[in-house]
C-alpha cells in the first residue's frame, strides 16, 4: 500500500498517493498488493497483505500492485518477489546505481516510469505529508501487459521500454514483414484482435521509420496466409 520508508523519516509507513493507484488501473485492476496496512484508508488491490500476514512467504497471484518498505532489506527481499513473479506494477525510487535496480529492474522488468517531480506520500490516516518524498520515484512494470498499461499511463514523466517480448527479440532478425507475422502467430493460441497485434508490433524495429506501419500489417494479413473469423479477429490459414 505504499508502506515503505520516506527518504526523509525513518519510518516504513508511507501510503501511495491515490492517484496513482488509478493511473494504471485503480485497484479493482490489481489481485492482490502483498504489503498493505490492517486498517488502510483506501484499497490498492482486490486482496491485501498485512505485516501481519508477511506477505514474503506467503503466495503471489495475479497482477500485483507493490509499493514495498524501502528500508533494507526488506526493499531488497520484496523485488526479488515481484521480479521471480513478473506480473504487476511495482513504486520504488530512482535509485538506479544501487545492486536491488540492478539485479531485480534493470535486468527483469519490462519497463520503467520515471515520474515528473517528486511525489507527496500519505499519512497512515490518508493525510497527504506536506512534504515530498525527498527522493525521484519510479512506476516499473513486470510482464508485457503491464508494460503497455505503463507506457501509456496518464502521469506525468518519460516511460522506457526495458525488456521486448521474446517474438519481437526473433522477429528482428527477419528481414520480411511475412517472417516477422509469421514468428508473432507461432507463438500465440486461437485468432487474434487487429488491437492486439498493433499493441504488440509498436516497439517493433520494423514500425520505427515507418508512419504506416498499421496499414502495412493488414496488407500482409490480407495476402493470403491469413484469414479473417470475425471482425478485427485474424489468424493463420488453415491448409
Amino acid at each position: 500500500m505504499g508502506s515503505h520508508q520516506s527518504a526523509r523519516s525513518k519510518s516504513d509507513i508511507w501510503l501511495t498517493p491515490p492517484a496513482i493507484i488509478e493511473a494504471v488501473g485503480g485497484p479493482t485492476s490489481f489481485d492482490l498488493d502483498p504489503c498493505s496496512l490492517l486498517n488502510r484508508p483506501w484499497p490498492t488491490a482486490k486482496e491485501h497483505y498485512t505485516p501481519e500476514d508477511n506477505g514474503l512467504f506467503l503466495p503471489w497471484f495475479g497482477r500485483v500492485w507493490l509499493n514495498p518498505p524501502y528500508s533494507n532489506p526488506l526493499v531488497a527481499n520484496f523485488m526479488a518477489r515481484m521480479a521471480e513473479h513478473d506480473h504487476g506494477i511495482a513504486l520504488v525510487f530512482a535509485r538506479t546505481e544501487t545492486e536491488v535496480f540492478h539485479r531485480f529492474v534493470w535486468s527483469a522488468a519490462s519497463g520503467i516510469l520515471f515520474i515528473r517531480g517528486r511525489l507527496n506520500f500519505h499519512h497512515i490516516d490518508g493525510r497527504p505529508a506536506r512534504k515530498d518524498g525527498g527522493a525521484p520515484s519510479v512506476l516499473i512494470s513486470y510482464g508485457s501487459q503491464d508494460r503497455d498499461m505503463l507506457s501509456v499511463a496518464p502521469i506525468e514523466g518519460t516511460f522506457v521500454a526495458l525488456r521486448f517480448q521474446k517474438f519481437l527479440l526473433v522477429s528482428a532478425l527477419s528481414p520480411t514483414w511475412a517472417a516477422a507475422l509469421d514468428e508473432f502467430f507461432d507463438g500465440q493460441e486461437g485468432p487474434i484482435h487487429l488491437q492486439d497485434l498493433y499493441r504488440a508490433f509498436i516497439d517493433h524495429p520494423k514500425t520505427k521509420h515507418n508512419a504506416h506501419w498499421r496499414d502495412k500489417l493488414r496488407q500482409m494479413l490480407q495476402r493470403g496466409r491469413f484469414e479473417r473469423v470475425a471482425k478485427g479477429l485474424w489468424q493463420r490459414r488453415r491448409s
